[in-house]
């Protein structure tokens, strides 16, 4: 392949982004850190390149997983170059105290054991600028409120893959009720059996068909609460 001597330094900076986009696509982690140096090499600040290089990348790939277009293995590849171009960014973006759009917490419910999915979710809500606290599988009730009440995030989100596993999403929504803290936090939920009803019959805030869809439902709530006021702590 010609990208295997392509000198990333030769490319101009609208090029060298555009290139990133095609390596993450790619799942080319030595290239996305590589790519991520170069422009900071350069003069780019932390969060542009976060957002021009990779959360760029990232939407073109979360839009081709959506279409059917890519499959888990390589949005899983994908999202790995994506981590290993934030290893480079996060301290970054630590010292310039680049401000976060929000917190996540989000584990799979208890009884299910599946994260590919989840794990995906999470791995593209960091890349879009929030900070994820990943409770993994098997979470329960206790589990998922001991996080909230540590971590105080804007959003709970849930994920399930199993049809037997489903329901127990309703009893940690009901626990929050019970609670008194249900107004506190954006709900989300996910997973393949799923679908828009269910999210609304267990009273959860967004129905969440994938990755991409998640990112930009995770995005659009938290903006949506904080200009109605709804953050007050």
């Amino acid at each position: 392949m010609a990208d295997d001597e392509l000198d990333l330094n030769s490319l101009s900076d609208p090029d060298l982004a555009n290139q990133m986009h095609d390596d993450l696509y790619d799942g080319l982690a030595d290239e996305i850190v590589e790519g991520t140096e170069i422009l900071l090499s350069r003069g780019w600040d932390a969060q542009r390149v976060l957002n021009d290089a990779l959360v760029e990348g990232m939407r073109i790939v979360g839009i081709d997983f959506r279409d059917g277009i890519l499959f888990v293995p390589e949005v899983l590849l994908a999202a790995n170059a994506m981590k290993a171009g934030m290893e480079v960014l996060r301290p970054l973006l630590a010292e310039t105290g680049a401000q976060t759009i929000g917190k996540v917490v989000i584990g799979t419910v208890k009884g299910d054991i599946h994260d590919i999915g989840k794990n995906l979710v999470a791995m593209m809500l960091e890349g879009a600028g929030f900070e994820v606290i990943n409770l993994g599988i098997n979470t329960d009730a206790d589990e998922f409120i001991a996080a909230l009440d540590e971590h105080k995030p804007d959003i709970l989100g849930m994920s399930a893959l199993l049809t037997t596993t489903m329901p127990y999403m309703k009893v940690v929504i009901e626990a929050l009720k019970e609670k008194n803290i249900r107004d506190d936090y954006i709900v989300m939920v996910g997973g393949a059996p799923l679908n828009e009803e269910f999210g609304q019959a267990i009273g959860a805030d967004a129905y969440c068909r994938d990755a991409a869809v998640a990112t930009e439902t995770a995005e659009a709530l938290v903006l949506a609460r904080r200009l109605t006021g709804g953050e007050d702590q």
